[in-house]
């Protein structure tokens, strides 16, 4: 039997939200975010503190639907709210590693004495800090913000060696708002 579903998310306070037809913006006192967000048997309207997702006849498909849309758009909020930032950990054992920031990326020069520098992208919207052994990745959008973790995490990764033997990298330690 096909129900219709309505799920509501509350606006807190100090944050603006914009519905258009695709698109979401909110604006918030850590920043400003937007997302696509479409779904052709969702219905997505504001109503004066809350937003309504509403969804008429809706099957399993529809249902999970919503319920994805939903962590997006608290996602959003959240990331204007709080923001979003992961901690990594430079570790070196063997060779001493050498990690800058140029033109939106981050450079890892002398990974295992390697004389070609790794290189990592740093997406739009995304503030990395160094400092010391710890680099700090923040920014308001979730996507962003983690991939940009993993795009450093990743430029470390070495294929068919013993991650519990050469322990050398650049790893996530911490993730959070």
């Amino acid at each position: 039997m096909k129900l219709d579903i309505i799920k509501k998310i509350e606006i807190p306070e100090g944050i603006t939200l914009d519905i258009g037809k695709i698109i979401i913006k909110a604006k918030g006192p850590k920043g400003e975010n937007q997302r696509k967000i479409f779904h052709p048997r969702v219905l997505i309207k504001k109503d004066n503190n809350e937003i309504i997702l509403e969804s008429k006849k809706a099957s399993k498909r529809e249902k999970t639907m919503l319920n994805t849309l939903k962590s997006h758009i608290s996602n959003i909020i959240e990331g204007v709210k709080e923001g979003y930032e992961y901690k990594l950990k430079i570790c070196s054992g063997h060779f001493p590693m050498n990690v800058s920031i140029q033109n939106k990326k981050v450079i890892i020069k002398n990974f295992f004495g390697e004389k070609i520098p790794r290189k990592a992208e740093i997406l739009d919207n995304v503030d990395v800090k160094i400092e010391g052994d710890i680099i700090t990745v923040r920014g308001t959008d979730k996507d962003n913000v983690s991939q940009t973790a993993s795009n450093i995490e990743q430029s470390t990764r070495r294929t068919k060696f013993d991650r519990r033997v050469y322990q050398d990298g650049i790893w996530i330690i911490n993730k959070g708002k």
